[in-house]
């Protein structure tokens, strides 16, 4: 089915970012490494404008939505799906879609008792409610029975799972398991490491980009894109009509309207 092609897909895209490839016994001379232009200005100006850590992803995001006195294993439950509803989905929506959830006790066990109308009730307005129910109710049911109740702890088994997708992994290895196995990117991330020309060419989909960024962008910057990226994109890089008036890096930014 279309599905497991998918998943095929996504796993070679990790294979393939794994090393600098050529076989053993032979050397190349080292090529330079591509790295946009005036990046360390831009991400320094940025980080400025996100200094006040007042956008809807730092006080709703996915951080702010699990109950972090829980068991581990049900904090970690609990990050996976405020991920799920997340998608297509404004923080405002998914942060109040999850307090309903918790205060009914959001555990593996509470939502496999929940039949599919409460469930659905308790989530909406979040995007794709209908389609979000179906993959909550599979995925839970695969943790139940595969992992204990607990979560995967790679990106290969995550993305495995109904409804999870990369950017999903990725964060999800971050806040459950405080591991970086790669950039979360997501339309806010893809829009603006475009228009900022972080990528060689201009790429289609996140999961392009995320290949793109992570095949020169430090390591140790990965955690961080994420979060600085999706705030100054809710606040000014915004997807139409961006205020580039007020953006600190309006005079080295190639997308700038000036």
């Amino acid at each position: 089915p279309r599905r497991s092609r998918r998943r095929r897909n996504i796993a070679i895209v990790y294979e393939s970012g794994q090393g600098d490839g050529g076989e053993q016994g032979t050397s190349e001379p080292q090529r330079p490494r591509w790295e946009p232009r005036d990046w360390r200005q831009q991400l320094e100006r940025i980080r400025e404008m996100r200094r006040s850590r007042d956008a809807p992803v730092d006080e709703m995001g996915v951080e702010k939505c699990y109950d972090s006195s829980a068991p581990p294993q049900v904090m970690r439950y609990q990050v996976l799906l405020s991920l799920m509803l997340s998608s297509q989905t404004k923080d405002q929506v998914t942060s109040a879609a999850m307090l309903r959830l918790r205060q009914h006790g959001l555990t593996v066990d509470s939502i496999l008792q929940m039949d599919d109308a409460t469930l659905g009730q308790m989530i909406y307005p979040v995007g794709f409610w209908r389609n979000k129910v179906k993959y909550i109710k599979q995925t839970t049911a695969i943790l139940k029975q595969k992992y204990g109740g607990d979560i995967p702890r790679t990106v290969e088994e995550l993305v495995q799972l109904p409804g999870v997708g990369p950017k999903m992994a990725h964060l999800a290895m971050n806040i459950a398991w405080d591991s970086v196995s790669g950039i979360a990117v997501d339309t806010h991330v893809h829009r603006i490491t475009n228009r900022l020309k972080w990528v060689k060419k201009e790429t289609r989909h996140p999961e392009e980009t995320r290949v793109a960024l992570e095949d020169w962008l430090p390591r140790d910057l990965w955690r961080e894109i994420n979060w600085l990226l999706v705030g100054f994109g809710q606040q000014t890089c915004l997807p139409v009509n961006p205020r580039c008036n007020e953006c600190l890096n309006q005079d080295i930014c190639p997308a700038a309207k000036r």
